[in-house]
């Protein structure tokens, strides 16, 4: 059967020579970079090579980067250890439509007691910068906005967050997960003073993270331990993690300008191809400042879970927005706050095109979209109460 992977946000495959180093750094140079002998000293050298590659990538320096098991614990080691650092509770703002290592984290704050303010989105799921500068308090510790949505790929208007939270002097956080390798990304620029990213979304290993912390922000470790990662995060370091981390950060540089006009053109081939050949679908997101490769859609009257299984029994693999948790099919936290209903949100598909996403992959997607679909919605009571609505001239529901 073909097989055509369309869930690159989820995660990416490892690139080759990404794939190669970390073999290096698995078989033959395994020191524990600690040591003192020869064996630790190359580990050392090449986790500090890593170290300078990761910051090249961010405009910083290498010294403000802490390395992390992932995305999630950057994100928490940012909120937890900049609020536990301001010594008492005290007032943190978010937006809604944050990943949930973001959110779950504010809400543990919480039951602390610190304060948070869920900013809300517009119907693209963009804040206004406005809406930070009126939600500063007194007594705030920290904003934590993302760079770039998981789910519909909108852009944040960060650098402008940003200014806004120097001229008040609030620290800034940032989720640039999803960016990372696919936008320009430049710390001074974006001002912020803490930014997450992490390896197998940029063609690199799982379980492998960094933070940028910049110089002179007071940050508490949530782990302690050695004194590793300047005492920021302890333990022996994943040398092998860290190496290829590093050189997908290398490669995403290199290669930014190349990978976003080819997902480019992938995506809006399959966006302009979907929407030509079936009615009542939605695209999600901001539509000009959005990531290159996501394209977040909804289909009216389907459930995406079920366009899912269908597609992967063609061999095409995405994902929705949609969850199962306790028994009970929830819609995506996103789709809800930018204003969707809750029956057009569960219809929602994502799609994410990859750097090797080539234009028969895509044409291959849109050959076998259109009758799942039509499957679908010919099952659906709600698509059938829609043609009766037709036929009897009153308009359809909202879906």
């Amino acid at each position: 059967m073909r097989e055509v992977y369309l869930d690159h946000a989820a995660t990416t495959p490892v690139h080759p020579e990404v794939a190669e180093l970390i073999q290096e750094y698995l078989v033959r140079t395994y020191g524990n970079p600690s040591s003192l002998h020869r064996f630790g000293r190359r580990a050392r050298a090449a986790l500090e090579e890593a170290r300078e590659q990761v910051a090249e990538a961010l405009g910083a320096e290498p010294e403000e980067i802490v390395f992390t098991s992932g995305g999630t614990e950057a994100d928490n080691l940012a909120i937890r250890g900049a609020a536990l650092a301001h010594g008492r509770p005290g007032h943190i703002i978010t937006t809604r439509v944050e990943h949930h290592a973001v959110l779950h984290t504010c809400e543990a704050l919480e039951e602390t007691g610190f304060e948070v303010t869920y900013l809300p989105v517009d119907r693209h799921g963009r804040i206004a910068p406005e809406q930070v500068a009126e939600a500063i308090r007194p007594d705030t510790v920290l904003v934590t906005v993302m760079l770039a949505n998981n789910e519909v790929g909108t852009v944040q208007p960060l650098a402008a967050v940003g200014e806004i939270c120097r001229e008040r002097g609030v620290l800034l956080h940032s989720d640039a997960v999803q960016a990372l390798g696919q936008l320009p990304i430049d710390v001074g620029q974006l001002g912020v003073d803490l930014l997450s990213v992490s390896g197998h979304k940029i063609y690199g290993p799982k379980g492998i993270g960094a933070l940028y912390v910049r110089r002179g922000v007071r940050l508490s470790p949530l782990m302690y331990g050695g004194g590793h990662e300047r005492r920021r995060r302890p333990g022996t370091e994943n040398v092998p993690g860290i190496v290829g981390l590093g050189k997908a950060c290398e490669l995403a540089v290199r290669e930014l300008a190349a990978r976003a006009r080819t997902m480019r053109e992938m995506r809006d081939r399959l966006v302009e191809g979907i929407q030509a050949r079936i009615a009542e679908v939605v695209l999600n997101g901001h539509p000009t400042e959005r990531l290159p490769n996501n394209a977040n859609l909804c289909f009216r009257y389907v459930e995406g879970e079920s366009i899912l299984l269908g597609l992967d029994s063609k061999g095409i693999a995405a994902s929705s927005g949609s969850a199962c948790t306790s028994g009970a099919l929830e819609p995506s936290h996103v789709l809800m706050a930018m204003g969707l209903s809750h029956e057009l949100a569960q219809g929602s598909v994502r799609f994410s095109v990859g750097r090797l996403t080539r234009a028969e992959d895509i044409d291959y997607v849109l050959e076998v979209l259109p009758p799942i679909v039509e499957r679908l919605r010919n099952m659906s009571p709600l698509y059938a109460e829609r043609g009766r609505a037709r036929q009897a001239g009153s308009p359809p529901g909202e879906g």
